[in-house]
């Protein structure tokens, strides 16, 4: 019975089947290893849901080669007695990048490719703000960098992505820099002893754009996968905060940061039934999840997995369609393509086409002049039928 292969994670059923981490000390995040009749082994032997900002997982294995006296050569049941538990006071150190690497990089007069695909969307000034606001780093090779900055303002890594200028679509092929980098992964082989991060420096994730939770208390919070659809919905719709996981599976403890908020989550339209799904088992957070692109997606947008911002441009660009002015002249006769027709059969004036037979009635020529000229038409040849 005290074979540790025989005590399994304590299935959820509620909140009373979680535990206060005896390391962290979060209420109700502390999962026990049971056995097969449901007894916990002792209260300090279990796992913290939070992996990232706690990391404790004590495991049936560990505590038997500390006690050995809980073997059931000494005592059957001593193993299930709580034991003491010296709690860990002791932080784990939370390793940042410093705020000068972030002010070096965040420069809204030099533009990363990302950066000039956003003006030509939603033009200079507004790129600008957002620049700022979300500090948005660039790259000597103009590649974007995400920075993740938490609610105390202090900078976890960076997320370093190539874009395509005209297009916004991430440039993925690797031989020409597509490979997603990040700040702490340059650093920690920079050359630099001042800028080479210390060995032991650890990792600490946290959502893009989430120190915007604290200049903005009341503001409702949009939550995406990816950080450019983040960026881009908040130019479109700024009533809410605009965050990123940074993946579709990135649903961890970092969403703790959002207790107390109005919530609402936007995925991809591949991951709805994901997010759906697993939303639904975190408790203590108010989010719901929009079916807006699971009822408004096409058979084509689910191919190219389009997310919410994909939408919203297809919409600014509907209501706000560019048209390049082409040359117009003041007589549409004397349009180069209509004075090139007017060659083709004979080069007889306007008025003589106009009383040819069949002609005459419709004014054939002077809509054709109006027409060429209107579309910027060019001409290739004339066929007799």
């Amino acid at each position: 019975m005290a074979d540790p292969h025989n005590y399994s994670l304590q299935r959820y059923s509620g909140p009373g089947s979680r535990f206060t981490c005896p390391a962290c000390g979060e209420k109700h995040c502390f999962t026990l290893y049971v056995d097969e009749s449901g007894d916990y082994l002792n209260e300090a032997v279990g796992r913290c849901n939070h992996e990232s900002s706690c990391g404790y997982h004590y495991t049936p294995r560990q505590f038997f080669e500390d006690h050995p006296s809980a073997r059931p050569d000494w005592k059957e049941n001593f193993f299930r007695v709580p034991q003491p538990v010296v709690k860990n006071t002791v932080k784990k150190q939370l390793w940042t990048i410093t705020t000068d690497i972030v002010k070096s990089t965040v420069n809204p007069a030099i533009d990363s490719d990302f950066t000039m695909f956003l003006t030509g969307l939603i033009g200079k000034e507004n790129t600008v703000n957002i620049v700022k606001e979300y500090h948005i780093g660039v790259t000597k090779k103009r590649d974007v960098i995400f920075y993740q900055v938490d609610t105390e303002g202090r900078c976890r890594t960076g997320k370093i992505m190539k874009y395509d200028r005209k297009t916004g679509h991430r440039v993925k092929d690797e031989q020409v820099g597509g490979k997603i980098t990040w700040v702490h992964a340059v650093l920690r082989q920079s050359a630099d002893p001042l800028l080479r991060l210390p060995d032991g420096w650890e990792l600490t994730q946290c959502l893009f754009g989430e120190h915007l939770l604290r200049q903005h208390p009341t503001r409702p919070v949009a939550l995406v996968e990816s950080e450019k659809t983040a960026v881009i919905c908040s130019a479109f719709w700024p009533q809410y905060i605009w965050l990123a996981t940074g993946g579709k599976s990135q649903l961890n403890d970092r969403l703790q940061v959002l207790m107390g908020r109005k919530v609402v989550a936007f995925p991809d339209v591949d991951g709805y039934l994901e997010w759906k799904e697993k939303l639904s088992r975190v408790s203590g957070l108010d989010i719901v999840v929009s079916d807006v692109l699971e009822k408004e997606a096409s058979f084509e947008d689910r191919a190219r997995h389009v997310d919410i911002a994909d939408l919203l441009i297809r919409q600014h660009w509907k209501e706000h369609m560019a048209i390049t002015p082409v040359e117009k002249y003041e007589d549409p006769r004397m349009h180069p393509t209509f004075l090139k027709l007017k060659g083709l059969v004979g080069g007889c004036d306007l008025e003589e086409l106009d009383n040819m037979k069949g002609l005459a009635d419709v004014g054939y020529w002077k809509e054709l002049a109006l027409l060429v000229n209107e579309l910027d038409l060019e001409v290739e040849g004339v066929r007799e039928v």
